[in-house]
């Protein structure tokens, strides 16, 4: 046998993560049709909605992009060809701060203070970044370089997990990172404390607890675990942990009582720092 092309095989893995090929997957294995088929149904799409689409659509945030990248409940060892992929934004680049952060460290220490936050940052919207798309996609570098990157920074962050798709699913399942945020706050922990504790930034801590906090009431609506995930876009396994969650709270004063808090402010997290500090203001 010969030997594999890297490069090809690299490259398809990035072709599978495009729209396009995301809806040529959902076409293909909705309608049962052929792959020519969906192709022709993309051209018919593009051609009658993609002017008005793009005429409609506001630009992007200054150092904001947006990229497809694999579901953070697909398994390791499936094919990204194969996987569900979502569509996730991400701030790569803060403004000053930045500035003075490529000025003080240079490209490569930019990309070393970037990479676990953008990585999170995907994380919180429900899909896992990998190296090619770092290298490619964000900071049009080598997978090499980012490889050294990874582990400049894993040894300065000992014990810190940075949610790759590879580490995740080797190091363990990402419904345990998500669950414990939740878990930390019904015990009454803050944004600021559950940050410092797992090194998440407030904007994903934010995202997970909202999350919970839909699933919650759609529980109160006796709805399904199968409905809940179908409307929250979230995989089966995580809504079943946070109905575990929420079943908890129901033998636990201190759970049921952050649980009415979460539900009463109707925004979770930031919410609940800011009247902590309206309190201690007024």
């Amino acid at each position: 046998m010969g030997r594999p092309n890297v490069k090809l095989q690299t490259l398809q893995r990035l072709e599978s993560k495009t729209l396009e090929a995301q809806f040529l997957h959902e076409i293909q294995d909705g309608m049962s049709c052929s792959r020519f088929e969906a192709e022709g149904i993309l051209d018919v799409v593009k051609e009658i909605y993609f002017p008005f689409m793009d005429a409609a659509t506001d630009a992007a945030l200054p150092g904001r992009i947006t990229l497809m990248a694999v579901d953070a409940d697909e398994p390791a060892g499936k094919a990204v060809a194969d996987c569900r992929k979502r569509s996730v934004h991400l701030a790569v680049h803060r403004g000053a701060e930045d500035d003075k952060l490529l000025q003080r460290l240079g490209p490569g220490g930019f990309r070393g203070q970037r990479i676990l936050d953008l990585c999170q940052q995907a994380l919180s919207q429900g899909a896992l970044l990998t190296r090619e798309d770092l290298a490619f996609r964000i900071f049009f570098v080598s997978p090499r370089t980012i490889t050294r990157d990874l582990k400049v920074l894993r040894e300065s962050l000992t014990g810190v997990m940075i949610p790759l798709r590879s580490t995740v699913h080797d190091l363990g399942p990402v419904l345990t990172h998500r669950t414990e945020i939740v878990r930390l706050a019904l015990t009454g922990k803050t944004t600021s404390q559950i940050c410092t504790i797992l090194h998440h930034s407030p904007a994903a801590v934010a995202n997970y607890l909202s999350t919970f906090a839909r699933c919650a009431q759609l529980a109160a609506r006796d709805m399904e675990v199968g409905q809940i995930a179908f409307l929250l876009r979230r995989g089966p396994s995580l809504i079943g942990k946070y109905l575990d969650l929420l079943a908890s709270c129901h033998g636990d004063a201190n759970m049921a009582y952050h649980l009415d808090e979460m539900m009463r402010l109707g925004q979770c997290g930031g919410e609940k720092d800011a009247s902590q500090r309206r309190a201690t203001d007024g």
